[in-house]
């Protein structure tokens, strides 16, 4: 086995990527993670997903322990700091994790090479051609990445946060997906699967925008043949949404945590502008308050 899950259960976790400042998006997901956990009486793992090396950066780490501090948002495992992040708990110090794991893929014939470049897969966006996939391309070729074979029959089993199991197959998006980047790294969707049996992690809240990045994983440890993934709890919660309709992002300076605290926005005020962006108009002083009223509209 190449991980070691931990003996822990009723572990819950917020994983945000430092590539950009956090908006009111990521902290209504971790105001449900932390009201979900305190009513299940699971502890909170905070999980840096910081693989994407070219686009980490430290303010964008240090705004994540800011964010979390100003808001008290509560959490039992992990970093306290950048430096205490840097030191034990980057993802740097997991690869021959996700080294382990792609060695087996390859081992098992599970993947083949593919070197399409960006501006040849933008124009089939989102869907892959399958350029590569009968190629033969030495899987250690220069400027390749390794992307799964995938059985488009198969049926995939997802537990919701209820515990009831439901039954689907990969969406279209998500064939072929990508295990390995060009750079060696591992790639995002292999990379949480094993971050998340390793600590074992066992509910994961995202938003719904990351339903099919749920089924790729359920794939992928499937084909890894690790079942401690079946056993996870998922809850997909709907997303803010901006003025124009579109989906809250981190280029979307005005909604970040960071551009309201330097505007003289407290913990409060912040809350209760994503109650207003909901619909209530109501002042909200805590995130749980905030929590149990997004929860009554979710399980109501």
């Amino acid at each position: 086995m190449f991980f070691e899950p931990s003996p822990s259960s009723g572990l819950t976790r917020y994983a945000p990527t430092p590539s950009g400042y956090l908006h009111i998006g990521n902290v209504l997901s971790f105001v449900l993670t932390a009201t979900i956990a305190q009513k299940r009486g699971a502890g909170i793992l905070l999980r840096i997903d910081d693989l994407d090396r070219e686009r980490v950066r430290d303010e964008y780490l240090q705004d994540i322990f800011d964010t979390i501090v100003l808001l008290d948002l509560p959490y039992d495992q992990g970093p306290r700091n950048v430096a205490d992040f840097k030191a034990s708990w980057s993802q740097v110090h997991r690869m021959p994790l996700y080294e382990a794991a792609l060695d087996q893929l390859a081992g098992s014939g599970a993947v083949f090479a593919c070197t399409c470049s960006r501006s040849q897969l933008q124009r089939s966006a989102p869907l892959y051609p399958g350029t590569c996939r009968n190629a033969g391309i030495r899987l250690d070729a220069d400027d390749s990445c390794w992307r799964l074979i995938i059985d488009q029959q198969k049926e995939l089993k997802i537990r919701d946060h209820l515990g009831k199991v439901h039954t689907h197959q990969l969406p279209d998006e998500m064939q072929s997906f990508v295990v390995r980047k060009k750079d060696r790294h591992p790639a995002y969707q292999l990379a949480s699967v094993i971050d998340d049996l390793h600590f074992g992690v066992d509910l994961v809240v995202r938003g719904e925008d990351l339903w099919a990045s749920t089924l790729a994983q359920a794939y992928l440890a499937d084909q890894l043949g690790v079942k401690g993934f079946n056993d996870i709890h998922f809850l997909h919660h709907p997303l803010i949404m901006g003025g124009d309709g579109n989906k809250l992002s981190k280029s979307m300076g005005d909604t970040s945590v960071k551009y309201l605290r330097e505007n003289g926005f407290a913990a409060p005020d912040i809350f209760t502008l994503i109650a207003q962006v909901l619909g209530w108009q109501r002042p909200v002083s805590d995130w749980r308050t905030l929590g149990d009223l997004v929860y009554q509209r979710l399980f109501a």
